[in-house]
C-alpha cells in the first residue's frame, strides 16, 4: 500500500461536500500537472490511502482521510468545452488528462499547514517544501503513522 495527499479546494470539494456524495465517491478530476497525473497513471493503485487536503483557502490543512477507489481513467472534463479543465489538445483516443475516485474514509479535525510545520518529523513532508504546487504527492509510511498517530483528531459532528 502507498500513502498520499490530494489536495482539493474547498469551494470545488471539500471532505463534507464528498462524506455527502452517493456512495461518498467522487473522480478526483482537473489534474493538470504530468508528474501528479503520473502519479496516478504508474504508482498510485485502489486501495491505496490518502490524507484530503483542503487548499487555497483561509486556513490550508489536511481535513480528513480517503481511499483510492479505482484505476486511473481518462478525466472526462478535458474533453468538454464548457469545463475550466478543458484541454483543446487532448485526443479522446490518446487522452493526456487521468483521474482516479476517491472515497471518503473519515474527517479529520483540521489539521492546519501551520501544524504540520511545527514538527521536524515532517520536516520531508513534500506539501511542506519551498514551490510545491503539486495537487498529489507521496507521503512515506513514517509520515503517514506520525499524522494519524500524533496529529489526526476524527471529527464528530453530532
Amino acid at each position: 500500500m502507498r500513502y498520499w495527499l490530494m489536495k482539493s479546494e474547498p469551494a470545488d470539494c471539500s471532505i463534507d461536500d464528498l462524506s455527502r456524495l452517493p456512495d461518498q465517491t467522487v473522480a478526483w478530476y482537473g489534474v493538470r500537472n504530468y508528474q501528479a497525473r503520473n502519479f496516478m497513471r504508474d504508482t498510485m493503485r485502489e486501495g491505496d490511502e490518502a490524507f484530503f487536503y483542503h487548499s487555497s483557502c483561509a486556513i490550508p490543512g489536511i481535513a480528513g482521510r480517503v481511499r483510492i477507489a479505482s484505476p486511473a481513467y481518462p478525466d472526462a472534463t478535458q474533453f468538454d468545452a464548457a469545463s475550466r479543465f478543458f484541454d483543446p489538445k487532448s485526443d479522446p483516443a490518446q487522452p493526456r488528462w487521468l483521474n482516479v475516485d476517491v472515497r471518503f474514509e473519515e474527517k479529520f479535525v483540521l489539521i492546519p499547514l501551520t501544524e504540520l510545520r511545527r514538527h521536524p518529523e515532517l520536516a520531508t513532508l513534500r506539501v511542506l517544501q519551498p514551490a510545491n504546487r503539486l495537487s498529489i504527492t507521496p507521503v512515506s509510511p513514517d509520515e503517514w503513522q506520525f499524522i494519524l498517530k500524533r496529529l489526526a483528531v476524527p471529527h464528530n459532528d453530532n
